[in-house]
């Protein structure tokens, strides 16, 4: 008996080291430590700081054969040593010494020093001083006292501080009723590897045919749906199979959802509501251009020979050298990256082509928060109400931009610097670039009729100058562009491109659904359903237009009928000016048959002929949520309700969904402090923008969609005495290079 039960033992002792090796071989279950060093995109001054974006899959090396963006991002892009950078402009970011010295100031005083590790830093960034001292520096006077802002997470509370770099003081600010910090690259990384340490989910996975080595996961913030999600920070994750493809979006695990406690990465719960969707397929997926075009000498262009702007003399813009201060073309203004907002814009300045003046046009500008709500409401799919600045960092989730096809030759690029969730500095390259752009557009012109018998024929070309930079949040892939035009107008644009979130279906073919079933979406190819969906891009305008002390006007036009025998004419369109005195008098919903127009002008600032100077918003193609006001998304996304907002400068008053966006519950947000319906008249304003999307997805989206874009303009009315741009020379032939294709050369 003893013998037999030893042999039985040694049976047992075997079979579980066989059954080890062959998880280890085959699931290759990730080991933390060391696979977060893989996946995160560091460089020498901090061991953990970033990831590609919310995906969360172990990256493998690219071979000498990648992508030619990638071969082309490492030869035309200049790596540049942020070590010894000093501010030069009192908006200009941290440096990396600066965010280091916060750190280390913070981590020394209580109750932080008492366990220094335990200190989680999800924001570290410039305190920018008062406007007031902004506009009274100068170049070559000392800077402003440079401040740290800090939101950090400790021992399991928030705290929100400033910290006065010189004198080591700590400042603590108050902090929103509900809701938590934006989440740490860190967050995001471990959160997808967890539940992969948790059996039950692991034996779905595998039930479903998908192999664990396969497995791309995604963490998706949970939004807020009632009391039993409050009291702790919980995600959700779901995966995908990367089997066969680059574009695991493709093919969900359809129904899975881990709900995660984020602090201890404890599996709360699982949903599985999706046994019997099969993984669609890997063919036909990967957008990739070596998968795409193929390796071969002469891959299809679609009829294109390549095309490039050339600047033999070199680019007209000027960026002070380590430094933000952008001029160019009767233009100046300060430029950086944001960890949340992505890039800023600040201090923009015209110059007036009579007087040679600068003069205010607007103190800052920045995405303040995106909106992203899914509309389908099903169990794995409700929560998707995305806010991807407040929650996943804009600016966190920007990539380097790709030279010579994100930004054309002779861009000039600027890095991020950001602090990781360990507050230590690290460099995030080319994530802004500038550049100018010239697409043959026609910046005036005018031809005389023959009748006249005048032979004149003026026209001027447009050159403009492009401010860009890109984020990868996820799947999906925003442009935001700041293009300043000679004529004094600003256009800002959002492009659209990436991937699709889709959602997996048994059915192959239209036909095959129920009638009358609502699938949420469109069938973009078999057992794939591209979901509706909105995005909303919210945008803090701080308008100072010839000084602080601004108004905002809403310039209505209306029918007016004529009186009888007046005029042949019956009716006209009439324009009648009223100024906001409060907040409530500036909510603007567009209406396409209540057009209106709206100015935010300097009463006390004329023109010689006595109209007040100003900037007007000119909105193009928008969008506005249909959602129910009541609808616990569209109550944290209220800064949607209205496209315009004004109100009254605050300088806590920046993020449109609250400081906290994460799980709040929607009580600071911009339609929050607007109720209390402040003056707004002659007083320094803020001016909120909301530019939006429906998207019904198409086939035409799958695998990657083509970018689709939309804009806004601020355009001068009244701000000049004519027109800025009335002595701007032509092009002549003499001055432009003639550039001869090489093979015609030879």
């Amino acid at each position: 008996m003893e013998s037999t039960s030893f042999i039985r033992f040694l049976f047992l002792i075997l079979a579980a080291v066989v059954l080890l090796l062959f998880t280890r071989s085959w699931i290759h279950l990730p080991s933390p430590a060391a696979d977060e060093l893989d996946l995160l995109d560091c460089n020498r001054f901090s061991s953990r700081c970033t990831s590609k974006n919310r995906i969360q899959t172990k990256q493998t090396t690219p071979s000498s054969s990648s992508s030619t963006t990638r071969s082309a991002s490492s030869s035309s892009a200049a790596v540049r040593d942020h070590s010894d950078d000093v501010p030069r402009h009192p908006l200009d970011p941290l440096t990396l010494r600066e965010i280091s010295a916060a750190r280390s100031i913070l981590l020394s005083q209580p109750p932080f020093s008492s366990s220094p590790s335990s200190v989680i830093f999800h924001t570290l960034t410039l305190s920018e001083p008062d406007k007031s001292s902004v506009e009274a520096w100068s170049k070559g006077s000392p800077l402003p006292a440079r401040r740290a802002s800090v939101v950090a997470r400790f021992q399991g509370e928030s705290y929100a501080l400033t910290v006065d770099l010189a004198s080591g003081a700590l400042t603590t600010l108050p902090i929103p009723a509900s809701g938590f910090p934006t989440m740490t690259i860190e967050d995001m990384s471990s959160s997808t590897w967890a539940p992969l340490s948790d059996a039950a989910f692991n034996s779905t996975v595998l039930a479903r045919g998908v192999r664990l080595s396969d497995v791309a996961c995604l963490p998706i913030s949970p939004g807020w749906y009632g009391e039993k999600e409050e009291g702790r920070r919980l995600i959700k994750v779901q995966c995908y199979s990367a089997e066969g493809t680059a574009n695991f979006y493709m093919r969900p695990i359809e129904g899975l959802t881990v709900l995660l406690d984020m602090d201890t990465k404890e599996v709360v719960s699982i949903s599985e509501q999706g046994r019997g969707i099969p993984i669609p397929k890997s063919a036909g997926t990967d957008y990739r251009y070596e998968a795409v075009a193929g390796f071969n000498d002469d891959p299809p262009r679609l009829g294109l020979k390549p095309i490039s702007i050339e600047q033999p003399a070199g680019p007209s813009f000027e960026v002070e050298e380590g430094g933000h201060m952008v001029r160019w073309a009767g233009w100046e203004f300060h430029l950086k990256a944001d960890a949340r907002a992505g890039v800023v814009v600040s201090r923009v300045r015209a110059r007036d082509p009579d007087t040679g003046e600068w003069r205010g046009v607007m103190h800052k500008g920045f995405v303040s928060e995106l909106f992203v709500p899914y509309m389908d409401p099903t169990d794995a799919w409700y929560f998707k109400t995305y806010m991807d600045a407040g929650e996943y960092g804009f600016g966190l989730q920007a990539m380097p931009l790709v030279p010579l096809n994100d930004c054309p030759r002779n861009a000039h690029y600027m890095d991020g610097v950001f602090a990781a969730a360990d507050g230590r500095p690290y460099v995030r390259e080319n994530m802004v670039c500038i550049f100018e752009r010239y697409a043959g557009d026609i910046a005036w012109r005018h031809s005389e009729s023959p009748i006249t018998g005048m032979d004149i024929r003026e026209a001027r070309p447009k050159v403009t100058l492009m401010a860009r930079m890109a984020a990868s949040v996820a799947n999906y892939d925003y442009i935001i562009d700041w293009e300043f035009q000679t004529d004094g107008l600003i256009r800002v644009k959002v492009g659209l491109s990436g991937i699709l979130m889709v959602k997996g279906t048994p059915f192959s073919h239209l036909n095959q659904f129920p009638q009358n079933e609502d699938i949420y979406g469109t069938i973009l190819s078999e057992n794939v359903i591209g979901v509706i969906h909105d995005h909303y891009i919210t945008f803090h305008l701080d308008l100072d237009v010839d000084g602080a002390n601004n108004s905002f006007v809403k310039v209505k036009m209306a029918r007016e009928d004529t009186n009888p025998g007046e005029s042949p004419r019956t009716s006209y369109i009439k324009a009648t000016r009223q100024v906001a005195k409060t907040e409530k008098d500036a909510q603007i919903k567009m209406k396409l048959y209540e057009p209106s127009e709206f100015h935010v002008i300097n009463p006390f600032k004329t023109t010689r002929v006595g109209n007040p100077v100003g900037y007007k918003v000119v909105p193009a193609a928008t969008a506005a949520s249909l959602l129910d006001h009541d609808d616990p998304p569209q109550r944290r996304g209220a800064f949607t309700n209205n496209q315009i907002w004004v109100t009254p400068y605050n300088e806590s008053e920046e993020w449109a969904g609250g400081l906290f966006v994460y799980q709040s519950k929607g009580e600071d947000t911009l339609a929050v402090w607007s109720e209390r319906d402040r003056a707004i008249e002659n007083r320094d304003i803020v001016l909120w923008y909301t530019l939006g999307f429906h998207h019904i997805p198409c086939q035409e989206d799958y695998p990657i969609m083509p970018t689709v874009s939309a804009s806004f303009d601020l355009k001068p009315v009244n701000f000049f005495e004519s027109n800025p741009i009335l002595s701007a020379p032509p092009n002549f032939e003499k001055d432009l290079p003639m550039c001869v294709a090489a093979a015609a050369s030879a």
